[in-house]
């Protein structure tokens, strides 16, 4: 009897247990995290229509009454932009004191009224200048003052929504200088940090 028993009770757990081994084995399923992108921001434009107010420093260099005449320039200056998308146009009144100097002859001080017309290019603005410029300036060791035009280029690039740092490349041009009988040039570089409001 007991060897019919021992293997009845085996086949007995083997049959209660069998419905544990139905179907094999099987992978557990591990959920994939979901992955969502990033939201793209639009890139937010520069716009440039405000005041501001800044100070440069630079070199010119100058002919005619000034040949062979250059030294350092620093200034302060104050102007408006107007920003119409693509287009900005503005307006700045500039004063520059210079050393430039070539014996008797030298160019004491440069003010000037600028028209800026440019091209929007995000957090950089390229424009061009045109507009009136008053000088100050020795001419064999008299002195001398006259109103004469200023045109060039210059480039600013926002690096904060309240700052600018740029630079200026202009063509001051008087001709006849009052009266002196010599026509007198300069060509300022200047670097320029604004703020603007």
């Amino acid at each position: 009897m007991k060897r019919i028993a021992t293997p009845a009770l085996a086949l007995a757990a083997f049959a209660l247990t069998a419905p544990a081994f139905a179907g094999g084995y099987s992978e557990p399923v591990v959920e994939q995290p979901v992955i969502t992108p990033a939201p793209v921001m639009p890139v937010a434009g520069t716009d440039w229509t405000g005041g501001y107010v800044g100070a440069t420093i630079g070199y010119g260099w100058g002919d005619n009454a000034l040949d062979g005449a250059d030294d350092m320039t620093y200034g302060v200056y104050g102007g408006y932009d107007y920003d119409f998308g693509n287009f900005v146009l503005g307006g700045e009144l500039e004063y520059n004191a210079t050393e430039m100097e070539e014996g008797d002859n030298s160019l004491d001080n440069l003010t000037r009224l600028k028209l800026r017309a440019g091209y929007d290019m995000g957090p950089a603005l390229v424009y061009g200048v045109v507009g009136a410029a008053y000088g100050e300036a020795d001419i064999n060791g008299a002195s001398y003052n006259d109103t004469g035009y200023v045109y060039g280029l210059g480039v600013d690039y926002a690096v904060s929504d309240n700052m600018t740092v740029g630079a200026e490349l202009l063509q001051n041009e008087f001709d006849e200088f009052d009266n002196s009988g010599e026509d007198l040039s300069a060509t300022t570089l200047g670097a320029r940090v604004s703020f603007r409001f």
